[in-house]
């Protein structure tokens, strides 16, 4: 009777072994084609294309192939602009400030082709799209949505997941000068206050107007606020001189620059990575005044801004494609 046992034990043993290694002969997931765009906390993906007053920038959006085994055909896949998906996500993430809504990003901006091809052998591919961002107004938050097209007679299957089936590229030029500086140094006083405590920004966000000049909001004054517009001060850096000058559109906000302003950039390779470049961007004598005549109603608030900021930047220097190169 145990012998009987052992041998039955043994047989299945082996018909269970031979069916493990037959389904490794076959598909075990579907090859479904997918962007490689993860979202982020504000619901779209963040790509960062240097700006350019003539020519195009290029930026290489992946596509990959899932499955466990290997791509055995030719695949072209068709990718569209996605309105519908990012009018659901404004109206999802901001109802009615509508002040806030991601725009869409204009077919004059950028051209891309409508298929890509995945060559067989292979999983991944890149949709390369070129952007001329000339003259656009970064107060405004741009997105390009992006989905890949599904039918009967393509010769592949779209992701079924939203996430992996759809883009949401939020476009973020960038020149020599522009991202996110602390603002630790940079002091915001009531005017003729200047003695009393000050108010301090961890972060000052600064956006591209051209390839030697970004703009920043006024004081406390951030990308969320409804009358941002009227705000923005622009830093034109002079690469000879290393002065900053700085002006304002809106009159009403009475901007006034004091002093000399000037920036100096430095230069520090990593102790631990060495292809890693530390490149450090720092602002100093930055003495401005304005008004602020929106945020109270029939008030006008003036505020004195004194200080300094300082960027850093990581920059790969193994990786050839500047956008890429960039720790962000």
């Amino acid at each position: 009777m145990m012998k009987k046992s052992n041998l039955f034990f043994i047989l299945a043993a082996f018909i269970f072994c031979s069916a493990c290694n037959d389904e490794w002969k076959e598909e075990q997931y579907e090859h479904f084609v997918s962007f490689k765009a993860p979202i982020n906390d504000k619901g779209v993906t963040r790509i960062y294309v240097r700006y350019k007053t003539e020519g195009a920038a290029s930026y290489k959006l992946p596509l990959i192939v899932s499955g466990s085994t290997l791509n055995d055909k030719s695949i072209t896949a068709h990718v569209a602009v996605d309105s519908d998906t990012l009018e659901t996500l404004n109206y999802e993430r901001f109802q009615d400030r509508t002040d806030l809504y991601y725009r869409e990003l204009g077919s004059q901006f950028f051209t891309m082709p409508a298929n890509v091809t995945i060559p067989a052998g292979e999983i991944t591919t890149e949709l390369g799209i070129d952007f001329t961002l000339d003259e656009i107004d970064l107060a405004d938050k741009w997105v390009l949505p992006l989905t890949l097209m599904e039918d009967a007679s393509y010769d592949y299957m779209a992701n079924p997941r939203k996430n992996y089936r759809k883009a949401l590229l939020r476009i973020m030029p960038f020149n020599d000068y522009s991202g996110n500086y602390s603002g630790t140094g940079l002091k915001i006083f009531l005017r003729g206050y200047e003695n009393e405590a000050p108010i301090v920004r961890s972060q000052i966000p600064t956006y591209v107007v051209d390839e030697n000049t970004i703009f920043f909001y006024a004081g406390m004054i951030g990308e969320d606020d409804f009358y941002r517009k009227n705000y923005k001060i622009f830093a034109h850096f002079d690469e000879e001189s290393k002065i900053i000058t700085y002006s304002a559109e809106d009159l009403n906000i009475n901007f006034e620059a004091h002093g000399t302003s000037i920036f100096k950039i430095d230069e520090l390779m990593d102790d631990v990575r060495p292809y890693l470049l530390h490149r450090y961007i720092t602002i100093n004598n930055i003495d401005y005044t304005f008004t602020d005549y929106t945020t109270v109603p029939g008030e006008t608030i003036s505020f004195t801004v004194r200080g300094s900021l300082i960027m850093e930047r990581k920059i790969n220097t193994q990786v050839p494609d500047e956008d890429q190169a960039i720790e962000w």
